[in-house]
């Protein structure tokens, strides 16, 4: 398993198995297919690719792309998030982790992972649902 680096406030790219943000140019692709994100969006985007694994304060963030000051409260970080999470489709909540009452953290190493863990899961419980339990009681005769 290859552990991302952290890229740095001057990388260039980032690309893993669905998601490559080319920095430079200011665009996102979702499994091959360029994304269609406002500026704030691809800015908000750009901020947390840039720190992958860090939690990252909303103070943070509200300062970083809005510009605005920790007195100011508002709920646009929030809607942003979510329509964020929305153009990356079923990989939304994969790749940005909401921590209550803190901020939010890109996962750029658990994205196929937990897809996949998903889905073992699944399996795994459904597999477990379909066994029939065969008890035995002190006494009985076996099956």
């Amino acid at each position: 398993m290859t552990v991302p680096q952290p890229l740095g406030i001057h990388a260039t790219r980032y690309q893993d198995n669905h998601l490559a943000v080319e920095f430079e140019r200011e665009v996102a692709y979702l499994d091959g297919t360029p994304m269609k994100l406002t500026y704030k969006a691809y800015s908000l985007l750009a901020f947390l690719v840039r720190h992958p694994g860090e939690l990252v304060p909303r103070d943070t963030l509200l300062a970083s792309v809005w510009g605005y000051t920790p007195e100011i409260r508002t709920r646009t970080l929030d809607v942003h998030i979510r329509r964020l999470r929305k153009s990356l489709g079923h990989y939304g909540t994969t790749y940005i982790e909401t921590i209550f009452g803190v901020g939010y953290r890109f996962q750029p190493s658990h994205a196929s992972a937990r897809q996949n863990n998903a889905v073992a899961s699944s399996l795994t419980l459904s597999a477990v649902v379909e066994e029939k339990p065969q008890w035995k009681m002190a006494g009985s005769p076996a099956y």
